[in-house]
């Protein structure tokens, strides 16, 4: 192992103990158990970096932490297992450097984002950006979907220049039998874009997207799934808020069953969209990018500035409300986050449903506003809907309760 000399880093004296203890319970982010493991592990970091003439601030990255790691493991004969918190103490005092104001290189540097492999698809993603204006969650996902019909033609030794329409028919048939009907009818869609696409930049003279055959899906043919209300209500009350996780999690379940908030909403939002002089709430939806204001509600402004004083680490590097619980505090970034936290606490409040998605919130809290007599179209705009049809689904949901409506029977 080779390690490096030390650098021309503007040299900044090393944070005290006291200081490094006082950023950790600013942030609440150690706790006094950990606090301990992860001193002992900086003095011994520390010495080090004195013993082989290092910057210490200039090894507060992530390799630094491996190089550090290494040397400790061979100087006391221990196994791939041990010095198991090390990195994570490293790490803990770049951050302390960081909030302190002083110079330290990234902890790790991000890798490039990746390119599409083949020429043809860096064109098509190039076009769905331009002219399509999709979001780069829909621009992963058909991506993927042309990637895996293009791996398909390979195996049947075509390329995108010669597919045929049977080419096509039988991956959609092979997709048939191993996803459902809505991510079949998904990836068709995918591949009536792409063949657009050819035609539209004239890699292609044969237009096949017409032709493509997707399952049949009947319009609403399953309404979405809302849970009752006073089910939503245990869920909120089940929420255990005497802890920062718990504040986070009561203020962005209480925004969600109130504005009817997808998971993409609210992962998307940031400090600034929360105007609190005029008690309004900018919100982005992700799918079309289009901005809206909605009133901020007493009830979850509460929420939320109980959140940002008690719960929210106050030396955060984003400016997204919601983060995670744990370092490095980075921002909730997929569906998958909001789901289990809406699991997690719907199984403490008892809720059996088998539809605990990211979104059930979103169809319960419409449910809940067309009960209440709520003009559909009115809803339909809070909800972010392209299409006012769209409510119709949530209609049907609300209609289910007629079949409990007791009514006398003629004799």
């Amino acid at each position: 192992m080779q390690l490096e000399p030390t650098d021309s880093r503007r040299s900044w004296p090393s944070p005290t103990t006291a200081e490094i203890i006082h950023v950790w319970r600013d942030d609440r982010s150690v706790k006094d158990s950990s606090a301990c493991v992860y001193l002992r592990w900086i003095g011994r970091f520390r010495a080090y970096c004195e013993q082989h003439g290092l910057n210490e601030p200039a090894q507060l990255t992530l390799d630094g932490a491996r190089h550090f790691v290494h040397w400790y493991r061979r100087q006391h004969d221990l196994g791939p297992g041990a010095a198991a918190n090390a990195r994570t103490a490293v790490y803990e005092l770049n951050r302390v450097y960081c909030v302190l104001g002083r110079d330290v290189p990234t902890w790790r540097v991000a890798p490039a984002a990746s390119s599409p492999a083949t020429a043809v698809l860096r064109a098509y993603r190039d076009h769905l950006v331009a002219h399509r204006g999709s979001p780069p969650t829909t621009v992963h996902k058909k991506l993927t979907h042309i990637g895996y019909f293009l791996a398909h033609l390979r195996k049947c030794g075509h390329t995108w220049r010669s597919m045929t329409l049977a080419d096509i028919d039988a991956f959609l048939v092979d997709c048939s039998r191993r996803y459902a009907r809505t991510t079949t009818a998904d990836i068709a869609g995918s591949i009536r874009s792409f063949s657009r696409f050819l035609l539209a930049s004239g890699r292609s003279a044969r237009n096949l997207a017409d032709s493509v055959i997707a399952p049949v899906q009947p319009k609403y043919e399953h309404p979405h799934r809302a849970l009752p209300w006073e089910d939503v209500q245990r869920l909120l009350h089940a929420v255990n808020r005497s802890d920062p996780c718990g504040l986070r999690d009561y203020a962005m379940l209480l925004m969600m069953s109130t504005y009817g908030f997808g998971a993409g909403e609210v992962i998307g939002l940031r400090l600034d969209d929360i105007n609190w002089s005029a008690a309004t709430l900018r919100v982005i939806r992700p799918k079309t990018g289009t901005a809206f204001t909605l009133p901020l509600l007493p009830a979850v402004a509460k929420a939320v500035a109980l959140y940002l004083r008690d719960g929210r680490p106050p030396h955060a590097t984003t400016r997204h409300l919601f983060l995670q619980c744990r370092l490095p505090f980075a921002p909730l970034t997929c569906s998958s986050a909001v789901r289990h936290i809406v699991v997690r606490h719907a199984t403490v409040a008892g809720l059996t449903a088998s539809y605990l998605g990211s979104h059930v919130l979103r169809h319960s809290s419409a449910s809940r506003q067309i009960d209440l007599g709520a003009d559909p179209r009115v809803v339909s705009d809070i909800l972010g809907h392209r299409d006012p049809d769209s409510i119709s689904a949530y209609v049907r949901i609300a209609t289910e309760k007629l079949r409990d409506v007791s009514l006398p029977v003629p004799r």
